[in-house]
């Protein structure tokens, strides 16, 4: 006997959905025994993007086996709000914005760095590779590959929706409520190091003549010794994000 359940994705989640399907309850029929997580990926939501799951107005985890008759309501991640103490679906949130870009995301790690957060990227990262740092060091996977986010092992993640860099960048400030939480020009753009003040007698080996005569204050990575300086790619970063 085919088992009928009743289900609604709230709020973003609705991106994955058929339009039939979107902001609205519907019915869904499985035969056997299906766990809710199943259930979810198999119309298209990855379990990444889900941050709370109601089983009859009751939260349940990614296990729970719906029967004949249950209500279901799916939600997205709260990043701004802790719901910790009902959320049954991973560990605990990540307080702390840390990420890791898959490989079409060049352009938005090099942005995230600029504003300051702690942004993983190699153009040659293997899937694998990408969820085990995710893990290890409790980064959030940023990608436009479904499959990926539909990984099992995969605990944090988002799904961007965006395809101009700096359109990604505004989503992903609002997804992780960042904007209290921007230290510009705090990280490498080009290896994700911390960016300290360098004496400009230290460097000045390494700067072109104009550059060291136009300028007098500079800025160094600690990890791969890039140097920056306020030029005019840097006034145009400030009026592209800090208008």
């Amino acid at each position: 006997m085919p088992v009928n359940i009743s289900l609604r994705f709230y709020e973003e989640l609705n991106d994955f959905l058929h339009y039939s399907r979107q902001k609205k309850t519907f019915y869904f029929s499985f035969s056997g025994r299906r766990s809710v997580k199943d259930i979810i990926e198999s119309i298209g939501v990855p379990h990444t993007e889900v941050d709370l799951i109601l089983a009859n107005n009751q939260p349940v985890a990614f296990d729970y086996h719906p029967e004949a008759g249950d209500i279901i309501s799916v939600y997205p991640v709260f990043e701004s709000i802790d719901i910790s103490s009902i959320n049954l679906l991973r560990p605990e949130p990540l307080r702390e914005p840390k990420f890791i870009l898959d490989v079409h995301l060049g352009t938005l790690a090099r942005y995230l760095r600029m504003l300051g957060f702690d942004t993983l990227y190699r153009n040659d990262y293997q899937d694998d590779e990408l969820i085990s740092i995710s893990l290890s060091e409790r980064r959030a996977l940023l990608t436009r590959d479904l499959p990926l986010l539909k990984n099992g092992r995969l605990t944090h993640g988002y799904f961007i929706r965006e395809t101009q860099p700096k359109r990604q960048v505004q989503e992903v400030m609002r997804r992780f409520d960042l904007k209290n939480q921007i230290k510009p020009f705090a990280r490498c753009m080009l290896c994700n190091g911390i960016i300290e003040t360098v004496e400009k007698k230290e460097i000045e080996d390494q700067l072109l003549t104009n550059t060291c005569k136009a300028f007098y204050e500079f800025f160094q990575c600690s990890a791969c010794g890039k140097i920056y300086w306020k030029g005019s790619h840097y006034k145009k970063m400030v009026q592209t994000f800090f208008p």
